[in-house]
This record gives C-alpha cells, structure tokens and sequence, in this order.
C-alpha cells in the first residue's frame, strides 16, 4: 500500500511539473514571443517575465527583438559597362510585426533565405546601372544607399513583417581575371586627361608670353617715341650739344668694352671732342 501511494504521488509530482512547465513560460528583455494554437498565431508578447498559456493547446514561438545581422553570400554582378563584379554585402533587419514573421518566414533561416535574394536583386538593379570604374573607385556610398533605399521598399511591399535597418557593400572587386585589364584601361584614361591638362597649360603659357611680349614690345616702342622726340626737341635747342651726344655716344659704342682697337689719324674728326672739348 505504501508503495502504491509513493508512486502515485511520483507520479502527481511529475505531472505537476509537465503541466507547469506547458503552462507558464519566460521572455527576457532581448525576445518576444508569438502565441500559436493549432499552427495559427493568436497573439503576440513582448513584455519580458513570466507568462501563461494554455497548456497543450498553445505553443510559444519566440524571436530576437534586437536587430539581426545577416551576411549575403559572394554575387557576382554585371556592371552596365558589361564588366562582371564579385559583392560582398551585409543587411540588418528587426522583426517588427511577429504575426506577419510567422505566416510568411516562419523562422530566421527562412528569412535570411529570403532577405537574401532580395538584396542581391537590389545590388544587380542598382548597380548595374554603375560602370566598374564607379563602383569600384568610386561614388559607392551613394550606390550603397540607393541598394538601402530600394532594399527598405522591397521587404515593406513583400509583407513580411520585418524592418530592414541597413544595407552596407562590404567588398565590390573585379574577378581577379579582370582586375588588371580594367587597371589598365583606368591608368590609361588617367594618363590622357593628364596629357590633355599639361597641354591645355603650355598652350595658356604661349598666350601668356605673347601677350606680355606684346604690351612689353607696344610700352618699348611708346618709350622710344618719347625718348625720339626728347632728344629732338634738344638737339633742336642746342645743335652743339646734340653733337657733342653723338659724339660721346659713338665712343662708348667703340671703346665701352676695353678691347677695341682703332687706327686713326690724329686729327681726325672722331677725336674732336678730346682735344677741344664740347666747345668744339
């Protein structure tokens, strides 16, 4: 009899414990959780603690109410320049409507299955609409909120109950069979713009000297004038003088440098002015 009441007692124990622990249930502060009946959800739960179920009948799916990270694997995409690219990309994403998560996705594998294809059918639209030299050099952030932008739409017309918070293009390089043929092409468009700038400069050069030889070449002869016309008005006043000018002029011409050698005779009318002076 004893051993009757022992067991039976075991065996209320047990089923205590089965019946409580299909009765109440824990959320942390990092979960939420969807109540389903019979495979169709009947409400949501987003406090954390305990809390009750019906037991048996109701079962609790939970999911991560943080933001999730999901990493996409490697897409080899067309640029609209015909040059193929190897992306890398990661997308965050919270689950914002558990009920709608549930219907559509079921799980988080099922998601990042399907979050997947939806940014890589991102990546090949917006960037293939870029040249690999765009993508690759150059211009990615905007591409990459443009990928964000349309990736936002596409999760919220395709009701699946999830918010996507962020798209990031980790890695966007040319298969490595192409990688130098592009370099190549890219240092060669770089080296004619140089060409074309260092020529652009020597012509802006040229102008430059024949401009201001020019203004140089009009100021010089403007001051010749004005130096014609000095010396004619003196000469005009003082014919003496205006020989005697001609005359010193003459010998600095002949004798400035020191290593002329004139023979002459003494009384000739170059020596004038050294023996009698601008008096005579």
């Amino acid at each position: 009899m004893t051993d009757r009441r022992l067991f039976a007692g075991a065996a209320l124990a047990i089923g205590a414990l089965i019946l409580l622990s299909q009765t109440v249930y824990q959320l942390d502060q990092r979960q939420q959780a969807l109540i389903v009946r019979f495979g169709d959800p009947i409400r949501e739960v987003e406090s954390p603690g305990l809390h009750l179920k019906t037991p048996f009948v109701e079962n609790v799916v939970r999911f991560d109410n943080r933001s999730i990270a999901l990493n996409v694997d490697q897409e080899e995409i067309m640029a609209s320049n015909a040059q193929r690219l190897v992306v890398d990309a990661f997308v965050r994403y919270r689950v914002t409507d558990p009920r709608q998560f549930y219907r559509t996705l079921r799980d988080e594998r099922t998601a990042a299955d399907r979050l997947t294809r939806l940014v890589n059918s991102s990546l090949r639209q917006e960037l293939g609409r870029a040249s690999s030299e765009e993508i690759v050099s150059g211009g990615r952030a905007a591409l990459t909120k443009r990928t964000r932008d349309d990736m936002v739409r596409r999760a919220a017309t395709s009701n699946l109950g999830v918010q996507v918070i962020d798209v990031r293009i980790k890695r966007a390089d040319l298969p490595e069979a192409n990688q130098q043929a592009v370099f190549e092409r890219m240092r060669t468009a770089r080296q004619r713009e140089a060409a074309e700038l260092r020529a652009k400069g020597e012509q802006q050069r040229l102008e430059i000297i024949a401009t201001g030889t020019e203004e140089a070449e009009k100021i010089r002869g403007q001051a010749d004038a004005q130096r014609a016309q000095l010396f004619a008005e003196s000469f005009g006043r003082d014919p003496g003088f205006a020989a005697f000018y001609r005359s010193m002029s003459a010998y600095e011409k002949a004798l400035g440098q020191g290593d002329t050698t004139l023979v002459l005779s003494p009384d000739s009318a170059f020596f004038k002015y050294f023996e009698k002076g601008p008096a005579g």
